[in-house]
């Protein structure tokens, strides 16, 4: 006989203690094994991460941490205890059925953790939820009141396990409205069983009003479930979409303009003139003006609370605005940055005006090199005619997107030339720019405010920012705003921080983890191994990338081992470094994919839990090495991170790391002096100081060519990202009230 053990009053002992108390029943050797299956999924959770300690940590919050802990620990032990005791299960094979579905339980939480699919905080509801169905089932009740209420996700991984359940259909129907709230863009590829509840006809308009142009291919197939779906629905914006979709492959050229093609403001002939066809040739830029001229009369009904159809979303307004213009002139004047002749590198943009240019750049933002930006700004000014006047041109667009601009204006040393073109107006820009941003609805804005205090170098404008930030913090304080006053008192440490002579010590001052350094010891695993994870993709510019970074690894001092898909790379002196990164395979056939799928699967197998992750890959790649990050993950190197969403992202999955990114595209030539210096300092057992190490570097390029010494000044270290520290220091403040 072996015994189950399981822990008690977890929150008034350590993790470590907590764990070792607990009550025991006897269990037969016939079932251990099945107890076993599951405490190897408890272990799994534990070593998430990357320790072996009775404690799941998958927050900065340690009071979140414990009530996760507790629930896939104590919890699960307690339901295994019962399942032992329960007189209900009176034979052996029902006490395995059981235990089988508390193993599933677990593993489930696991894989639609590592899959993003469950935030981990629910594990609580989860685990509560699954007692009550299992008790319920144990009755002979159907599940259907339990699921009625908890989120999707939980009801999701809980319907799965009792799929014998008398309510498990009708728990099926109750969860995809649910479904549907949370993934509107996959309302339509999931719908067919359902196409005859009450509920179908209100969900094709949600899917429409999420992105419209998801109806378009269903809306053709006229045979289909979806398509007979569509086709009978009685909205006039459906009918619109059904018409939009018998002009074939140029309909998604319409779908920006929905609203106006609705009202009759536009009309398909209008448009189509700019589209070509046998005779006429696509007119590129006339497409784009149309999109910026719809956007400024869009937005200012946006300001009024009037949201036009297809503004936002996936083809609509806004994404076809940011795609023409990174496809027809971001990249062209990109791609030919080596040609010193403005005059034909420039050449695509020399019909757009003022607010074209505008547009083209804040739509641009994770795309644009510096030296295009610079030129393209330059080029908007004297457009503006010999006086140019900055308030004019952001009264011509609404101000729509005036915070992103102001942010690239002062991430590329032009704000100070911005400003002086409007004279008395400038101050109130900026009052602007920094005021209610509690208000927005998202942490963009005030992550933007960081992001552009930290590329200012006028001590002025520094100063003035200050006091803005002051002033609001102040006007929160009295309107008792307590979410404002959070937001500005968190900007206001951030700020003064940045000025190494007002000696604020942020981790302190706010609780969230060092910013100036990295232990050793932070990084590597109870082995005392640093584990990095490194992602190439499979294009040209990836196959050249991957081969100048192997270049970097001397058989003298490390041992490289390559399989099908991926090489491990082995430190032979110093303290051990282990790197794995996948081959660039072939990327139109998703080899590269696969590749990085398997080396995943590969470290979590092997309990390598990687705490370094470097992207090395265009920005368009980034999404998926995002998708991918372990919560692990301390220090990430990414080339240009594309602003606030991708930010928070990365922050979200792994809450604790140290960014490394650019303002524009990465290099190789700086990428790789970086990545050595780095893991020589590893090599050596020292911990990580981003101020020494990052002057260190400076100083190597101060000797080189100048354009490299530019190119590194547009990357950022950990400790000079204030956008990522505001973040971290507002996701610590939020879980601390």
């Amino acid at each position: 006989m072996k015994n189950i053990f399981y822990p008690f009053f977890l929150f008034l002992f350590s993790p470590a203690i907590g764990l070792a108390i607990g009550d025991t029943t006897n269990v037969p050797l016939s079932r251990q094994v099945f107890h076993d299956k599951i405490k190897a999924e408890q272990k799994k959770a534990d070593k998430s991460d990357g320790k072996l300690d009775g404690f799941i940590k998958i927050s900065p919050i340690d009071d979140v941490n414990l009530q996760v802990t507790d629930a896939l620990i104590r919890k699960v032990n307690v339901m295994r205890n019962d399942v032992e005791n329960n007189p209900l299960l009176a034979t052996n094979n029902e006490k395995i059925r059981y235990l089988r579905f508390i193993e599933n339980l677990v593993k489930g939480f696991n894989s639609n953790w590592k899959s993003r699919k469950l935030a981990p905080t629910l594990a609580p509801v989860l685990v509560d939820n699954f007692s009550a169905i299992m008790k319920a089932n144990i009755r002979g009740e159907s599940m259907l009141p339990l699921i009625r209420d908890v989120p999707y996700e939980v009801g999701m991984i809980n319907t799965a396990i009792f799929y014998e359940n008398s309510g498990y259909k009708e728990s099926q129907k109750l969860l995809f409205p649910k479904f549907c709230q949370l993934h509107p863009d996959k309302i339509l590829v999931n719908i067919g069983p359902y196409i005859n509840e009450p509920f179908a006809d209100s969900l094709v308009v949600s899917a429409f009003i999420n992105s419209p142009s998801q109806l378009y291919s269903y809306a053709q197939s006229t045979g289909s479930l979806q398509g007979q779906l569509i086709k009978r629905n009685p909205d006039n914006r459906i009918k619109t979409v059904v018409q939009l979709s018998l002009l074939g492959g140029k309909a998604l050229f319409y779908f920006p303009f929905l609203d106006d093609l609705i009202s009759g403001k536009q009309t398909i002939e209008s448009i189509s003139k700019y589209l070509g066809n046998d005779e006429k040739k696509y007119d590129s830029v006339g497409y784009f003006k149309l999109l910026v001229k719809t956007e400024i009369d869009y937005y200012s009904r946006l300001k009024h609370g009037d949201t036009p159809v297809a503004m936002l979303g996936v083809d609509g307004l806004s994404d076809m605005l940011q795609r023409k213009a990174i496809q027809h002139f971001i990249t062209t004047i990109n791609d030919l940055h080596e040609v010193n002749n403005p005059a034909i590198r420039f050449r695509a943009i020399d019909l757009l005006g003022p607010q074209e240019l505008y547009f083209m750049m804040v739509f641009g933002e994770s795309e644009i090199f510096t030296s295009s930006y610079k030129n393209s700004f330059d080029r908007m000014l004297q457009r503006m005619g010999p006086n140019p006047k900055g308030d004019s041109l952001l009264m011509s667009v609404n101000f729509d997107h005036f915070k992103k601009f102001i942010k690239m204006a002062a991430a590329y040393n032009k704000l100070d030339t911005f400003l002086k073109t409007m004279k008395s107006n400038s101050e109130t820009l900026m009052k602007a720019f920094v005021s209610r941003l509690e208000s927005s609805g998202s942490l963009e804005d005030a992550v933007d405010v960081a992001d552009s205090y930290g590329s200012i170098r006028n001590p002025a404008l520094l100063k003035s920012m200050l006091r803005y930030v002051s002033d609001n913090e102040r006007r929160c304080r009295q309107s008792n705003n307590l979410a404002g006053r959070k937001l500005y008192h968190l900007l206001s440490l951030i700020f003064l921080s940045a000025d190494s002579s007002n000696n604020i010590d942020l981790s302190k001052e706010i609780g969230i983890p060092p910013i100036y350094s990295v232990n050793y010891d932070y990084l590597a695993d109870d082995s005392g191994r640093v584990i990095q994870q490194v992602f190439f993709y499979g294009d040209k510019d990836g196959k050249e990338s991957f081969k100048d970074y192997m270049s970097s690894f001397p058989a003298t001092e490390w041992r490289i081992t390559k399989t099908k898909e991926w090489v491990e790379i082995k430190s032979l002196k110093g303290k051990p470094i282990w790197i794995y990164a996948n081959l660039p395979l072939d990327n139109e056939t998703d080899q590269d994919a696969e590749a990085q799928k398997d080396l995943i699967d590969y470290l979590d197998s092997t309990n390598l839990m990687p705490t370094i992750i470097i992207h090395r890959g265009h920005s368009y790649h980034l999404r998926y090495t995002i998708e991918q990050l372990p919560s692990t993950a301390k220090i990430i190197m990414l080339g240009s991170c594309g602003g606030y969403k991708n930010l928070k992202q990365i922050l979200d999955y792994a809450p604790d790391a140290h960014i490394i990114s650019t303002k524009q595209i990465g290099a190789k030539d700086i990428n790789k002096p970086i990545i050595e210096v780095l893991n020589n300092i590893l090599r050596s057992g020292k911990n990580i100081d981003w101020r020494q190490m990052w002057n260190d570097l400076d100083n190597q390029f101060l000797k080189g060519p100048r354009d490299k010494k530019d190119l590194f000044d547009d990357y950022i270290p950990p400790y000079k990202n204030l956008g990522a520290l505001f973040i971290k220091a507002y996701t610590k403040a939020d879980g601390s009230q």
